[in-house]
């Protein structure tokens, strides 16, 4: 047990440690490793390939680590939920429900944006107010804004709404300047690139629905499983 104990904690310390130098500032391997496993991520969801999903899991440990050293508990936090949202969006995308045996893209209804508009700013409002009073976050409005509008873009992705996409820009934009105040550069220009990723993924998902849309036949490379 004491010899497992201290093969995490070597673990940790060198993903803690210094790889390289971004900006001035020291980049741990755990950011290194996110940034790399980050952007095979979101390639592979622009591709619905349905390994996004556990090289996403890895992903969010990595960041688990990245975001807790940097005094952002509530994204750390989050990173836990990422795993089981990266469980059922597992799932969901391989349980069948397509004419090609994968889940389908689709449009969010009407009920689906007021459930997800209301669920944001309830969530928003609770992490703010718990991160204000009962952690150190320097951040705490940005910290739960950013919480809760990823947890909804990830639930959109799990369902395959091609308006998460727009969720996830929204979530960019605020995680760029916010890891760059934080000095967290590496995982800033990561986001710079999802940024872009979200233009073409929602180009590509777009173009599925409306293949699908269009009524049996053959069906395109961009759903793989």
């Amino acid at each position: 047990m004491a010899t497992a104990e201290r093969t995490d904690e070597a673990m940790l310390d060198w993903l803690n440690s210094p790889a390289v130098t971004v900006f001035g500032a020291p980049t741990s391997w755990a950011e290194l490793l996110g940034f790399a496993t980050g952007m095979l991520c979101v390639l592979l969801v622009v591709r619905q390939h349905v390994a996004n999903w556990p090289v996403g899991i890895l992903n969010v440990l990595l960041l688990m680590v990245v975001f807790w050293s940097a005094g952002l508990y509530a994204d750390a936090g989050l990173q836990i939920v990422y795993v089981v949202l990266g469980g059922y969006g597992w799932w969901q995308w391989t349980r069948g429900t397509g004419r090609d045996g994968v889940t389908g893209v689709r449009t969010t209804t009407r009920v689906e944006w007021t459930g997800l508009a209301t669920a944001g700013v309830v969530l928003t409002g609770l992490l703010w107010f718990f991160l204000d009073r009962f952690t150190g976050s320097t951040v705490p409005l940005p910290d739960a804004f950013t919480t809760a509008l990823s947890l909804l873009a990830t639930y959109g992705q799990a369902r395959k709404l091609v308006e998460s996409w727009w969720l996830w820009a929204a979530v960019d934009l605020v995680y760029i300047p916010l890891y760059g105040y934080k000095g967290l550069w590496l995982t800033a220009i990561l986001y710079v690139g999802f940024l872009g990723l979200c233009g073409l993924g929602w180009r590509a998902w777009r173009a599925d629905l409306r293949e699908r849309s269009a009524g049996p036949g053959p069906v395109g490379a961009t759903v793989t499983a």
